[in-house]
């Protein structure tokens, strides 16, 4: 069966380069795009006319919110509040445990997979919570993940997330890393058998990746495990790394080295690592280890970096900054990473941190950022039928409606994306060639049911941080309202 979809504004890919149609036409059939102009001269079976809106590639996220949370609640805290967020070193030896039973997380995942679906992510690479877990991800968790992606279409490179450390508060208050070489160990093997079972699955929609946790919570022998069974098995692997000073001073006590020696010497440091954040290079005006030559290191090694700069802007840094990375030669993929995923927004600030940073309003550039978020992980994970409007290519797609009087005037559709919309100006998603979102209706989910369940999940959620908090505080005490609060 062949769909054509038509828009005001097709961002099409021509050249080796996204390329504007104005009221352009998109026709597919089956999964794949088999044409994209002007004028169709096939015989569609289904005509879509979006109108005034924009068509464009589904965005990449490989730094995908799989949680409710992050961010949203941790983002704000002063030194001692933010005490509370992490295990407690009572907690980690004594009454380590499940917050949540399967069935919530399965909720959890759900509830986060529709969230993407919802900003225009048709790939994802999940970022999940295993600060809820007795000590990380595992296998069952995400196998269960796994069927949900499937059954609402979002293509996904997973796994269970793995440590061999975690970050503590000890009874004293001051921070450290402990560790279980032995739960590391269990939660690669869990990881390894996810890829053997389901990459591949869900007509290919499924594919593997080892997704360990952060660099400080790895050893040096479960990084080169990582290493090897990425060549082995011809997966990508993502590690959260180079993002905080906690971090740097960590490594350098217990190693004497920085994070990216350690990723060099592990054999991980390539074109088969993604990186979040990577803001803290010898570069940056916080770091206080000058001159290595990180940023043009990290460049010849060929990984990619996810930015991730709403995330960023939450918490205080920045990378400084894209355009010098860029210039570099430095790879760029993009990730949400926090609550809402909404990619648009994203884009915007990415746009906007590098003028501030540059002093230069010419500093940001929409056309590279709009990049990193479709091409840039698309090369990335090594996909040249993804994160574009072409022959032969996937047919992965949202549409962006224009017509809301809150969008006010249309300039540049790039420009007007990023500037004047949001995730909520989505209306349909394709994947694959399913239409998974129409008219911002996800067939088979009750979102009514779904936001009422989400208050218990979350105050489940909350209370998890009094148990593991080293002075037991209560929530209120963690969390306090914005405002005295009357109830």
């Amino acid at each position: 069966m062949i769909t054509l979809v038509k828009a005001a504004f097709v961002i099409a890919y021509e050249g080796g380069d996204h390329a504007i149609i104005r009221d352009g036409e998109v026709a597919y059939e089956s999964d794949s795009i088999i044409y994209v102009g002007k004028a169709f001269l096939g015989t569609p079976d289904t005509v879509v006319d979006a109108g005034e809106a924009i068509l464009s590639p589904g965005f990449i996220d490989l730094d995908a919110l799989a949680d409710i949370d992050h961010a949203l609640i941790d983002s704000w805290h002063g030194p001692e509040t933010a005490t509370g967020l992490d295990w407690s070193e009572d907690y980690f030896l004594n009454r380590r445990h499940d917050v949540f039973s399967p069935e919530d997380r399965d909720f959890r995942h759900e509830f986060a997979f529709t969230q993407l679906i919802r900003n225009g992510i048709t790939t994802a690479m999940p970022i999940g919570g295993e600060m809820h877990n007795e000590w990380c991800e595992t296998y069952d968790e995400w196998a269960a993940a796994a069927g949900i992606a499937g059954r609402l279409g979002l293509r996904l490179y997973a796994g269970p997330s793995y440590r061999a450390g975690v970050n503590v508060v000890r009874a004293d208050g001051s921070r450290d890393v402990l560790w279980s070489e032995p739960l590391g160990d269990e939660g690669f093997a869990g990881a390894i058998r996810f890829i053997a079972d389901f990459d591949g699955a869900h007509d290919g929609l499924i594919r593997g990746a080892l997704l360990p946790a952060r660099i400080e919570t790895m050893t040096p022998a479960l990084m080169r495990k990582t290493a090897e069974a990425s060549k082995r098995l011809g997966v990508k692997v993502r590690l959260h790394c180079l993002q905080g000073l906690k971090e740097l001073r960590l490594l350098d006590a217990r190693y004497g080295k920085s994070p990216l020696d350690l990723l060099d010497e592990t054999g991980l440091l390539g074109p088969d690592l993604l990186i979040p954040h990577a803001i803290f290079l010898d570069t940056h005006s916080r770091n206080p280890n000058k001159g290595q030559g990180d940023l043009q290191r990290l460049a010849a090694s060929g990984t990619t970096v996810i930015h991730c700069p709403m995330t960023s802007l939450r918490y205080g840094t920045a990378l400084e900054s894209f355009p010098k990375y860029r210039a570099a030669g430095v790879k760029f993929a993009m990730g949400t990473d926090s609550y809402p995923p909404d990619m648009i927004r994203n884009i915007d600030v990415g746009v906007h941190i590098p003028k501030l940073i540059e002093g230069r309003t010419d500093a940001g550039s929409a056309a590279e950022i709009y990049r990193a978020a479709t091409l840039g992980g698309a090369a990335a994970l090594g996909r040249d039928d993804l994160g574009r409007l072409a022959v032969g290519a996937k047919a992965d797609m949202i549409i962006v409606d224009l017509t809301n009087p809150r969008v006010g005037m249309i300039e540049d559709p790039i420009r007007t994306l990023h500037m004047n919309c949001t995730g909520a100006d989505i209306t349909t998603v394709i994947i694959n060639g399913r239409t998974v979102m129409e008219n911002q209706k996800l067939p088979g989910v009750d979102a009514k049911a779904m936001s009422q369940r989400l208050k218990g999940y979350y105050a489940t959620m909350k209370s998890g941080y009094s148990q593991r908090d080293y002075k037991r505080r209560s929530t209120d005490e963690i969390f306090p309202p914005t405002f005295q609060t009357r109830e």
